[in-house]
C-alpha cells in the first residue's frame, strides 16, 4: 500500500457536520471542484455503490467500504491493476474536530497510476479538505 497523500485539519465544527457532507454526495462539488458529479443510491450505507465523474476524466465506479456514523467515510475505486482508497475521518476534540483525509493505492500497477492519473492528489486533497472545513464552518 502506498500513501498518495494525507491531510489533517482542526475545525470548530462537530464531527457529525463533516460526516453529513461526506454522505451527501450531491454537495461534493462545493468542496471538491474536481468532481463534476456523483451518483449513489440513498440512504448511503457500507457497501453502497456509486459512480463519480471527475472534471475532464472518465466515470469511475466506487463502493463505500467503511461507514461509521459521524466518524468515518471511506470509498474504494478499482481500476486495472490497482485499488484506490479515499478515507475521511473526524474525531471530536475539545474545540470541535480533527478531520483527516488520506488517499492510498495498492496493487501491481499502483506505481503507474500514482505517477500518472493521481499525481495531482498531493495538492488537490489538502485543498479540498481546506474547502470542506470552510463550507462546514460556514465561511
Amino acid at each position: 500500500m502506498r500513501i498518495l497523500t494525507s491531510a489533517v485539519r482542526e475545525s470548530s465544527a462537530a464531527p457529525a457536520a463533516f460526516f453529513a457532507r461526506w454522505v451527501d454526495h450531491d454537495t461534493w462539488r462545493a468542496w471538491s471542484p474536481d468532481t463534476e458529479w456523483v451518483r449513489i443510491a440513498h440512504p448511503v450505507r457500507q457497501g453502497s455503490r456509486g459512480i463519480l465523474k471527475p472534471q475532464g476524466g472518465p466515470r469511475v465506479r466506487f463502493v463505500v467500504s467503511e461507514l461509521e456514523t459521524d466518524r468515518v467515510y471511506t470509498d474504494v475505486t478499482r481500476m486495472p491493476g490497482a485499488r484506490l482508497v479515499f478515507r475521511h475521518s473526524a474525531v471530536p476534540t475539545a474545540e470541535g474536530s480533527r478531520v483527516t483525509a488520506e488517499v492510498t493505492i495498492d496493487g501491481p500497477l499502483s506505481g503507474l497510476w500514482a505517477r500518472t492519473a493521481f499525481a495531482g492528489f498531493e495538492q488537490s486533497v489538502p485543498a479540498d479538505l481546506d474547502r470542506l472545513v470552510a463550507v462546514v464552518e460556514g465561511r
